[in-house]
């Protein structure tokens, strides 16, 4: 009687059989019949856990076929279960010349680069999966959100802009779309869209905590409609009371209104919630209005510590040395 054991492993063979004869690279000849040989007995000792005998086979059966992309993806899944992740690494780089729009070697690529904390490489991985992906399905509107956040996380404006146009192409009331359009022009110094697309994104979704703040965040930013910013604020706090990013727009509201007691109140409360750059900055600001520098140093220094790119801040910090002198 067959064994359930046996039975898996009669299936999963079967299942390697059909992955293997419909693999575009392979001819059925004489290197094929080689190279199908050692892939099933590479897969029955994967199944009976032995990798290493596993891997030999595999690599016996791209000496007869290393163009097949199957062999190549599970020589790489058995390196990585042994830990030997240069060599996966390898195989994997090897797939995607065989075949640029395959999906799985750089989803793959993009895992194992990101766990070796290689986020430039593996946001570049991460990037050609994905425009592999849209070209299978083209009106998978999720592929193309995904896709928009990496090109935002690298800072390709001009290709997240047309990523998320194509979003509204399909989907022409989507809030979240209009939502990083905005975020774009606001970084491309382009406010006066980014403040259209906000509003269109609200008159979506009237709820849409983000965009309240982010509008809110820019009338305050340019002095402007200063007690409709301090609405959205607010309504964005409801939403979301604890969210420091939106305590701090509320305290900068207040310091742009000249309500410096409430500026102070907010301000200290975001930055126990947050340790973010921008809110030490407003923070010293409001405690240098207070003319508490000592606190203000403090503050601007942590915003310093936090980012030190700003030099906005090291010229505060000088000018506040300056006027002790």
């Amino acid at each position: 009687m067959t064994s359930w054991r046996d039975k898996k492993l009669i299936g999963g063979v079967f299942f390697c059989l059909f992955l293997f004869f419909t693999s575009p690279s392979l001819a059925l000849d004489k290197k094929a019949s080689s190279a199908l040989s050692h892939f099933i007995m590479a897969s029955m000792y994967e199944r009976l856990g032995k990798l290493d005998e596993a891997i030999q086979e595999y690599k016996e059966a791209l000496k007869a076929d290393n163009r097949s992309l199957v062999i190549h993806l599970n020589l790489a899944a058995d390196y990585i279960k042994q830990g030997n992740i240069d060599e996966a690494i390898k195989e994997l780089k090897l797939a995607t010349k065989l075949n640029p729009d395959a999906i799985e070697p750089h989803a793959v690529l993009a895992l194992l680069y990101s766990s070796a904390n290689e986020l430039t490489l593996a946001t570049q991985e991460y990037e050609l999966a994905l425009k592999n992906a849209s070209k299978l399905e083209p009106e998978n509107v999720d592929i193309y959100k995904t896709l928009g956040a990496v090109y935002l996380q690298q800072k390709k404006f001009k290709e997240a802009e047309g990523t998320y146009k194509l979003i509204l192409e399909l989907v022409p009331r989507d809030a979240e779309a209009y939502f990083y359009l905005a975020y774009i022009a606001d970084e491309t110094k382009r406010r006066s869209v980014a403040k259209l697309h906000l509003k269109k994104a609200l008159e979506i979704n009237p709820d849409y905590a983000e965009a309240l703040n982010f509008l809110g965040y820019i009338y305050v930013e340019d002095s402007q409609n200063l007690d409709q910013a301090e609405t959205l604020i607010k309504k964005a706090l409801e939403i979301e009371p604890d969210n420091g990013a939106y305590i701090d727009s509320l305290g900068w509201l207040f310091f742009k209104k000249n309500k410096l007691t409430e500026a102070l109140q907010e301000l200290e409360k975001a930055s126990k919630i947050l340790d973010d750059p921008v809110i030490f900055d407003h923070l010293g600001d409001a405690y240098f209005k207070a003319r508490e520098f000592d606190k203000a140093k403090q503050a601007w220094q942590k915003a310093l510590e936090l980012d030190q790119e700003q030099d906005k801040i090291k010229k505060k910090l000088e000018k506040l040395e300056n006027s002790k002198k």
